[in-house]
């Protein structure tokens, strides 16, 4: 006996409207970018900052200039190392103080701490890769273009974030068309932008 067709083509419609229903989920799902760890303040100090260290109230007052190591400290002459990293620009400055005088370097000295430069670093398929001063509105699209653009061999559609050794993928060009998928660039990141097979 023949099974009747409204039964069957009801069925068939049902698992077409299944499958397209899972591909446009699956497609609304590839469309968006990685939210990328913010909850580190613009103001701690991070690997790669340039700073000045101000000693003053000394017999021999000095001015240095420092950079946070990948480890995420800095060098003083007679102290040496102290850890920078995640500390602000007074944290770290009481951090050299109290060095000083648990030492016994000096009973009294007064320090000041300023950030002269912060980077976010590119490399890859870019014109310019390199160091790229940070500011507080930097985000991966205007990264792209402070390097010079991409180069014609660019794999534009998976950019490679890394911040904090966590390395999160991107679609640049989404970036590029929805602000909203364009993450606030962090001092230290690290952007690698991959070449392509084609």
């Amino acid at each position: 006996m023949r099974p009747p067709c409204p039964f069957f083509s009801t069925l068939l419609l049902c698992a077409l409207a299944v499958v397209s229903g899972c591909e446009s989920t699956g497609g609304r799902g590839a469309l968006r970018n990685p939210k990328v760890d913010a909850t580190i303040s613009a103001a701690q100090l991070r690997p790669g900052d340039a700073l000045t260290v101000t000693l003053s109230g000394i017999p021999d007052p000095s001015t240095n200039t420092v950079q946070i190591d990948e480890q995420g400290s800095i060098s003083l002459q007679f102290i040496g190392v102290i850890p920078a990293a995640g500390l602000n620009t007074g944290e770290l400055a009481n951090a050299i103080r109290t060095a000083y005088i648990d030492r016994k370097f000096y009973t009294s000295i007064s320090v000041s701490v300023t950030v002269t430069e912060r980077y976010v670093y590119i490399g890859g398929e870019v014109q310019r890769p390199g160091r790229i001063p940070w500011s507080p509105d930097l985000t991966l699209a205007k990264a792209v273009q402070s390097a010079g653009g991409f180069t014609l061999y660019a794999k534009e559609g998976k950019i490679t974030l890394t911040r904090d050794r966590r390395a999160y993928d991107f679609d640049v060009r989404l970036a590029q068309r929805e602000p909203l998928e364009d993450p606030l660039l962090f001092p230290g990141d690290s952007i690698q932008v991959p070449r392509s097979a084609f």
